[in-house]
């Protein structure tokens, strides 16, 4: 297969966009969406944060960010949930990364920060799925670190198979609050100590942000997390991914049609997601507890 902008031999198909690529226009087409999604995003000598895993979609940002975002101070930051065997290789990988940019890294445990690892509460008889737990404890700390080293954004590794998988999951459940603080511009809800998200890799598929982290030599080893069984999210990943290998650009498509609700939706509701302050750890939240103290104290309950 030839490349659809030259005559050398392409690497990858773009189905969705009717192209064939080589290696060098493919970097060219991925590294230009990547631009596009950050454009007017950041501020000049503002700080940034950049969430890392360890893995391929926040590796390949903390690249970009470093890249194309000249005018900034950058950090990483990284949570470690406490997934042994699972987390520990990642951070090595992280390290690695953060060492040949030069960019700080800050590592967050939730053993230190809640007293007790995700492996710990996998094994509690529990009413939530795991992801439940690392998914809302995870953002509370991330928001709350990135606040203390001093960000004035947080940029996520979140690709275009992460927005629709998320999309899908709220348009099924109706919960058309958590539609509205999908949209594009991240942070729609002011308060003080809530530090706005960027999302680059949004419009980008997991399959191309895979090829360009090969490419770049930025991850050649994925991994994926021994409790990704237990998620619903897992289920609507592989419908997903049914449906874009029979129809491309559906994942664009929900994508699109998420963004354009969000901005109906933004018209017809009083959005009151985060009006408070935690009364117990003084974080941003919709009640008088934030739902990661909830979890907290379900927690130290579970046998």
């Amino acid at each position: 297969m030839k490349c659809s902008k030259c005559n050398k031999r392409a690497i990858i198909e773009i189905r969705y966009a009717g192209k064939a690529l080589c290696e060098e226009h493919f970097k060219r087409y991925f590294e230009n969406r990547f631009r596009k999604n950050i454009h007017g995003k950041f501020d000049h000598n503002e700080m940034i944060g950049v969430a890392i895993s360890g893995g391929k979609d926040s590796l390949t940002t903390l690249y970009l960010i470093k890249k194309f975002v000249k005018r900034a101070d950058v950090v990483a930051i990284l949570i470690d949930e406490g997934l042994k065997g699972y987390r520990d290789a990642l951070i090595e990988d992280a390290k690695t990364l953060c060492s040949r940019l030069d960019v700080p890294l800050y590592i967050f445990r939730f053993k230190e920060e809640y007293g007790i690892t995700i492996d710990e509460i996998a094994k509690k008889r529990r009413r939530r799925g795991i992801c439940s737990y690392c998914g809302v404890l995870r953002r509370n700390l991330l928001n709350k670190k990135a606040r203390e080293l001093g960000c004035k954004k947080l940029v996520m590794g979140h690709n275009l198979d992460d927005e629709a998988q998320v999309a899908l999951m709220n348009f099924i459940r109706g919960e058309y609050w958590r539609m509205v603080r999908m949209g594009e511009e991240q942070g729609l809800i002011e308060h003080e100590k809530f530090i706005p998200r960027v999302k680059p890799l949004r419009t980008i598929p997991e399959r191309e942000v895979v090829v360009y982290a090969m490419l770049r030599g930025i991850k050649s080893n994925f991994v994926e997390c021994r409790y990704v069984h237990e998620a619903y999210r897992a289920e609507i990943r592989d419908m997903l991914n049914e449906l874009e290998a029979k129809f491309p650009g559906t994942k664009h498509s929900i994508l699109r049609s998420n963004d354009r609700l969000v901005e109906i939706l933004k018209e017809t509701f009083v959005v009151e997601e985060m009006p408070n302050t935690c009364k117990v750890c003084g974080e941003p939240c919709a009640g008088e507890i934030c739902k990661a103290c909830e979890m907290v104290e379900e927690i130290k309950h579970l046998k």
